[in-house]
């Protein structure tokens, strides 16, 4: 065997190895995405509901929730000081629709009886995984 052969062989091994290098850090990058994706999401649903934490706002403003009713329609209660207001919101307006009580609002965005909160980011994976039908 002349020595320009076993150049290719050596360099095709060498080629084999950096592809399964390459394969092994692409699958590792991958895992630490998801990993860090999860840590997130429990960061970030620890800290409150998701209406809240998308919507912003301070302890003396704040919308308490929010309902989609058209494409660029919803309604909103908001907490303005010590006055709860539900708005009526479009692309164009904000509209009073009605002064709430806290009581009201409370009694709002309180989630009905017997309804289970809902599941952490870790419960819905192994849910929708188990859903899943193996090929």
């Amino acid at each position: 065997m002349s020595l320009s052969n076993r150049l290719a062989l050596s360099s095709g091994g060498a080629n084999g190895a950096n592809t399964l290098l390459s394969l092994v850090w692409m699958l590792f990058c991958v895992l630490v995405i998801v990993v860090l994706a999860y840590l997130f999401t429990k960061y970030i649903a620890g800290r409150g509901s998701a209406a809240v934490i998308a919507s912003g706002g301070t302890e003396r403003f704040r919308v308490l929730a929010r309902l989609p009713l058209g494409r660029e329609q919803s309604a909103a209660l908001v907490k303005a000081g010590e006055k709860y207001l539900l708005l009526g919101v479009t692309s164009s307006e904000v509209t009073l629709l009605k002064e709430l009580t806290q009581a009201e609002a409370e009694s709002m965005t309180a989630a009905p009886p017997g309804q289970p909160p809902p599941p952490s980011f870790g419960e819905a994976l192994r849910t929708v995984l188990k859903q899943k039908k193996p090929r």
